[in-house]
């Protein structure tokens, strides 16, 4: 038997090892969109079992995906994203945070703040120096540089 006749007597495999990728890869998203993809591979992986032909199996594959994005995704935003419609993410969730000056921020200058274990460049909102130790909150960013003024 050759490689070719094994992967063709055996493509749940293949559907089972690309569902598990996507949702590995729908773990660093949150959007539940690649889980879309990962269900209609999963599906798809318990219905080759039955011998179904790769095209009709790669038929069934997009068909499904499709439907999900359509109908199982709003409901999972809807029931998982429920009480936060403006859901921030990134680093426009520091926007509000608080935390510490752990560089002093120097007139019209840069420094560096320590917010949940994180280490930041940043600068003071006023221009005006801010020592080190002071409790800030984050009010703006530019890039990967925050906007801070004194709590």
């Amino acid at each position: 038997m050759g490689i070719f006749d094994y992967f063709t007597q055996n493509l749940w495999q293949f559907w089972a090892v690309v569902a598990f990728m996507l949702l590995i890869l729908e773990l660093t998203s949150g959007d539940f969109f690649i889980i879309c993809f990962a269900i209609a591979a999963g599906v798809t992986s318990v219905l080759s079992l039955t011998g179904l032909p790769f095209l009709w199996q790669l038929l069934i594959f997009a068909i499904l995906a499709v439907l999900c994005l359509f109908f199982v995704r709003p409901v999972m935003l809807k029931y998982f994203h429920r009480n936060d419609p403006d859901r921030k993410s990134n680093a426009d969730a520091l926007i509000g945070q608080e935390g510490r000056v752990s560089e002093t921020i120097v007139a019209d200058g840069h420094g560096r703040v320590a917010i949940d274990g994180d280490d930041w460049k940043a600068v003071s909102a006023d221009g005006g120096e801010i020592g080190e130790g002071t409790k800030v909150r984050v009010v703006g960013r530019d890039s990967i540089i925050i906007t801070v003024e004194k709590c």
